[in-house]
């Protein structure tokens, strides 16, 4: 039965509404709609699963989960189930409540090697507090940052990427990058700044790119051998690479690690986790000069740890990792063999980790293509699937799965057309989407 095509009337209305009231008409840049096709962004009403449902009712396969913070599914029982009996027994208190008790208990089982804990609310707060400790106990400045695309907020990252305003040299000049898998790009900054790095920020593994054999133990050895602080980012690797993130997978333990998003199925709560000696220097076993490690108000309210709680139970009690794993590569296996089939494999792939899949769009040069990405986007939006990826869930079934590849196979007859006249002109309706963190707001400026 051939899908009616989706209209967005409502949610087009409710995203404009939002331009004159939210700057960039949504609270997180990469759920902007200078993301997605002009006229087809939709705004979400709920979810249920691997499933959403937008203002005009229209009904997408999500992809993407929360900016991947959803690996259970959107309403998963157990967890909203923990938090709705905990809303009957307060949210936040003027002492600690037993939930931070069991919590940090709940957590510190699974991180190898980390002793102590706090949480907060955002992953941001807790690299950056992760980089105050840092400088505190190595009485250093610089911060040495993989080429990842994202660790914070926070003046220190932020001034690196294309969105700097605002942000002084000096506060700048004092990240530094070197390459991930390239042993030699770090041993290099160590050469160029004696003595004056405090700290390594990298994700252990990414979606494309996991470490090469020996590099993570290296890294480990050379911050030991300066006197540096490593610092794993398992935002997204935690438990969706693992429960306790890709350090586990790797076997390699860094002095300090953040936390965040899967760890409470889309609740927010956020989490620094580490070595004695290092966390302490926040709190009152010191005689050092105290680091104003994470103090928030809204850190250990009793939603956000219980929903930890629940998750942390639904990976000790099944297998998430095992379940994503599977609709991962059971997608990247049929959309791989449709787009093979057109011979357009060179244009268009879908590749990464099974938990972490992205689909990578080229232009007729071979070359990685906004124009297309768009294109791309706009047939799986028509298809019943929403994403700017393909990372999955536990939640995603052989019927999710299954309509995501139709969507595929269904999107390419459109996407040969275009890389046979080497334009979507005539195809492709309203602007390119853009990089989410750029300097200007042109190409999609309103």
């Amino acid at each position: 039965m051939e899908r009616p095509a989706p209209i967005f009337t409502r949610s087009t209305e409710l995203q404009n509404r939002l331009h004159t009231m939210v700057p960039g008409g949504a609270h997180t840049y990469a759920r902007g709609d200078d993301q997605y096709p002009e006229g087809m962004a939709p705004i979400i009403e709920r979810g249920l699963g691997a499933r959403v449902w937008d203002a005009d009712g229209n009904e997408f396969v999500e992809y993407g989960m929360g900016l991947r913070a959803v690996t259970l599914g959107h309403c998963y029982e157990p967890v909203v189930d923990a938090v709705r009996d905990v809303l009957t027994r307060g949210v936040s208190f003027t002492r600690p409540s037993t939930l931070e008790v069991a919590a940090a208990e709940d957590l510190l089982e699974v991180i190898p090697g980390a002793d102590m804990v706090k949480f907060a609310k955002n992953g941001s707060d807790a690299t950056t507090a992760a980089l105050r400790l840092a400088r505190a106990a190595t009485g250093r400045e610089l911060v040495a940052v993989a080429d990842q695309p994202f660790f914070s907020v926070d003046d220190w990252f932020i001034g690196t990427t294309g969105m700097s305003a605002g942000i002084p040299e000096g506060v700048r000049s004092a990240t530094v990058r070197f390459t991930f898998n390239d042993l030699d790009s770090l041993r290099a900054l160590f050469a160029a700044h004696p003595g004056r790095i405090a700290a390594v920020f990298m994700e252990a593994a990414t979606g494309m790119v996991a470490p090469e054999p020996g590099f993570l133990a290296a890294v480990r050895d050379l911050c030991t051998a300066e006197g540096t602080v490593l610092v794993f980012d398992e935002m997204i690797t935690g438990f969706r690479w693992a429960a306790g993130g890709a350090q586990a997978v790797h076997g390699v333990v860094p002095d300090l690690s953040t936390w965040g998003k899967a760890m409470g199925n889309g609740f927010p709560v956020a989490a620094l986790a580490g070595r004695r000696d290092l966390m302490e220097l926040g709190g009152l076993a010191t005689d050092d000069a105290r680091v104003f490690l994470l103090s928030t108000t809204n850190g250990p309210e009793t939603v956000g740890l219980t929903a930890f709680r629940a998750v942390a139970r639904a990976y000790r009690t099944g297998d998430p990792v095992a379940a994503m794993r599977r609709a991962g590569e059971r997608l990247a296996a049929g959309a791989n063999a449709a787009i093979e089939a057109e011979g357009l494999e060179e244009y268009l792939r879908v590749a990464g980790h099974p938990n972490c899949l992205v689909f990578l769009t080229r232009g007729p040069d071979g070359l990685p293509s906004q124009e297309f990405r768009t294109l791309f986007l706009a047939e799986l939006l028509r298809g019943g699937v929403l994403g700017q990826s393909f990372v999955v869930s536990a939640a995603h079934t052989d019927a999710d799965v299954d309509q995501t590849v139709q969507a595929v196979a269904d999107a390419l007859p459109t996407y040969r057309k275009a890389i046979e006249h080497g334009s979507t002109a005539g195809l492709l309706e309203g602007r390119p989407v853009a990089p989410a963190l750029r300097t200007h707001a042109a190409p999609r400026r309103r």
